[in-house]
């Protein structure tokens, strides 16, 4: 099994930010380009991975009195992640998200999954800012 982790501080209160991330409607607007969530009848989804070009079944769910996202495959037991956020001194957040992959065949590697790790977190934090800044956008 290998496991990574990667953390970012957000200029807004929790309960935007974890509302920002757990919209399923707009995942892709702060997952990695190459994954595409649809949801079917929740918490299960499908996952389609650019690539691999495969469809995976999967699960999300969100836990929001714990300010929690959790996912996985349903199957296979490829992998299975975390998404926290939990609130700062000055109404900031810190998001953290946890990869475990329990398959080799599903880990893309440290390079990887830390460009990607970090790039959604920038992603999401835009999404919030927008947000933040924007309300009824």
């Amino acid at each position: 099994m290998t496991e990574y982790e990667r953390s970012r501080t957000m200029p807004a209160q929790p309960e935007h930010v974890f509302d920002q991330a757990a919209n399923v409607g707009r995942l892709d607007s702060w997952l990695p380009e190459a994954l595409h969530v649809q949801a079917e009848e929740l918490p299960a989804v499908t996952v389609h991975e650019d690539r691999t070009d495969e469809d995976t079944s999967a699960v999300l769910r969100a836990r929001r009195e714990q300010m929690r996202l959790e996912w996985g495959t349903r199957e296979q037991g490829g992998y299975a992640g975390w998404l926290q956020v939990a609130g700062l001194d000055g109404g900031a957040s810190e998001v953290t998200v946890h990869l475990s992959f329990f398959d080799a065949g599903h880990d893309p590697g440290e390079q990887a999954v830390a460009d990607a790790l970090d790039t959604s977190l920038r992603r999401l934090e835009e999404q919030v800012r927008l947000h933040v800044d924007h309300p009824a956008g």
